[in-house]
């Protein structure tokens, strides 16, 4: 059965440690359905949030191999419902009289933004689930949808409190 896995992996912040995370899954045939990478609060440290998605096997190999890698500190591992994920989209649509309403509706009921707008142009922005992002997507379909920009998913384990 197909898991999707977050790994959330904290790493030196030096030239070539995407490349070789990255080599590490390409080389084993891991897909990385989403890959995001920032500094954390230090500017030694980055955190790269890896979505990736296999069987049970895989999953556990992935993590393994992680924390093999040398410029790797620290590996979280997350199932979707053990974090909260956001993901944050661009989208220029274009639209016209008829359809500048209908747009509007959609992004009110998603809540997202409308940044920029130009006579037959307007830029939208959501920041949510990825899975809602989808969804926008989808209720755009019938727009034109001129150029689309997503930043892959962010994670961090829920807030528990130890009592």
């Amino acid at each position: 059965m197909m898991k999707k896995r977050i790994y959330s992996v904290l790493v030196e912040n030096r030239s070539g440690v995407l490349c070789k995370v990255a080599g590490l899954f390409s080389r084993r045939c891991f897909n990385i359905d989403s890959l995001t990478v920032g500094e954390t609060d230090s500017q030694d440290i980055s955190c790269m949030t890896i979505v990736s998605s296999g069987d049970q096997r895989t999953i556990e190999q992935i993590e393994k191999q992680l924390n093999k890698k040398l410029d790797v500190i620290k590996v979280k591992t997350f199932d979707e419902h053990q974090c909260i994920n956001r993901e944050l989209m661009l989208m220029k649509v274009k639209y016209n009289k008829t359809n500048r309403r209908d747009i509007m509706e959609i992004c009110d009921i998603m809540k997202a933004t409308i940044v920029d707008m130009s006579k037959h142009y307007m830029m939208i922005q959501i920041c949510d689930e990825p899975e809602r992002i989808k969804l926008m997507i989808s209720m755009f379909s019938s727009v034109s949808i001129v150029e689309v920009a997503r930043t892959g998913t962010l994670a961090l384990s829920k807030c528990i409190e130890n009592d």
